[in-house]
């Protein structure tokens, strides 16, 4: 029995509009793996809880499955870390399992880092695990600090970007703050990042967590730059802020990433007073009544929702339509940007 159900109006999308878009490699730079339930709720109120909904583990077996079954054709690689954990413990065996099945299927790999860790540590343990680099999130900052005044430095201090830089490993980096990209806060810190640290390789997931028209504000203006910083563009459904990536960063420094295995969701994604919501089959996800970012259909309207994975997809195909990016800079994007940075 498969692992989830691909009907024919996921099917019906991927040939007419994914299969000749795609190259017949595929990158994919954000990828949660794990072999145990997920840490449970909210991390201190500082994330959101819908992922949660989609699937309870999803160990590499599952990850090589989803694959097979929503890239059929295609040669298919991933960056994988591990998911939120709540305490030190669970880190540990996290990013153990990662480190193991990063050696046995050949995939790169990024060790899920916390602040606390001493530089000297961190580096011991990037090394012996075999990893590329850190996955540093915000949920991680002291838990004194609010979340709206959360700074990248809380949770990606100066002393461990010293031995990242030192390496030349990659960085992949979820940004604080309601603002999102738009924020003064965090567009500073980028760009003394860019700046201060020639050498690694900084990954700003999620388009900068730019999901609605709004939270980009004046952000590509400045971002377009610099010169080494990359952006991936998972999870994110917003042709609007995919265009301007595109027109303003340029195809040499945008990543296709996924982050599966939330992108399994069957879903179609909207705007709400800026803020995005997550249209779903009702009753699919169970109550998601007091969810802010969850919204329901109802049929016939449901029937036609496809994967949130191909929904980012296409979105991505409609903002380079309208910018006139060629076939080689989608191969680019999705196969050669990761796979220069991650597989030589």
């Amino acid at each position: 029995m498969a692992l989830f159900d691909v009907l024919p109006v996921d099917k019906k999308y991927y040939a007419e509009n994914l299969a000749d878009f795609l190259p017949d490699k595929i990158f994919d730079a954000h990828v949660h793996i794990y072999n145990k339930p997920k840490a449970d709720g909210e991390i201190s109120n500082r994330t959101v809880t819908w992922p949660s909904r989609v699937a309870d583990k999803n160990p590499v077996e599952d990850l090589t499955e989803t694959s097979g079954l929503m890239f059929p054709g295609k040669k298919y690689v991933p960056l994988m870390f591990a998911s939120l954990e709540k305490n030190a413990a669970g880190f540990e065996s996290a990013n153990e399992y990662v480190s193991k099945v990063s050696a046995e299927y050949g995939y790169p790999a990024l060790f899920f880092a916390v602040p606390e860790t001493p530089p000297d540590e961190l580096e011991k343990k990037i090394k012996k695990g075999g990893f590329s680099g850190i996955k540093a999130y915000l949920s991680y900052a002291p838990g004194y600090i609010p979340a709206d005044e959360i700074r990248i430095y809380d949770f990606l201090p100066r002393n461990q970007l010293d031995v990242i830089d030192k390496n030349g490993w990659a960085v992949m980096l979820h940004l604080p703050r309601s603002g999102r990209l738009r924020d003064p806060v965090n567009l500073a810190q980028l760009m003394e990042i860019e700046s201060d640290y020639k050498n690694l390789k900084l990954i700003v997931a999620h388009a900068g967590r730019a999901y609605c028209d709004s939270d980009a504000g004046g952000a590509f203006d400045i971002l377009k730059n610099t010169e080494r910083m990359m952006f991936d563009i998972s999870a994110n459904t917003n042709d609007f802020i995919f265009e301007k990536l595109i027109e303003k960063v340029g195809s040499s420094r945008i990543l296709y990433g996924s982050d599966l295995p939330i992108t399994r969701m069957r879903m179609r994604r909207t705007e709400r007073g800026g803020t995005y919501v997550n249209l779903v089959p009702r009753g699919l996800y169970g109550d998601v009544l007091n969810d802010k970012n969850m919204g329901e259909l109802d049929a016939p309207e449901a029937d036609e929702l496809t994967f949130f994975l191909y929904e980012e997809i296409g979105a991505f195909k409609k903002a380079a339509q309208r910018t006139g990016v060629k076939k080689e800079d989608i191969e680019k994007i999705f196969w050669k940007n990761g796979a220069s940075l991650f597989l030589n």
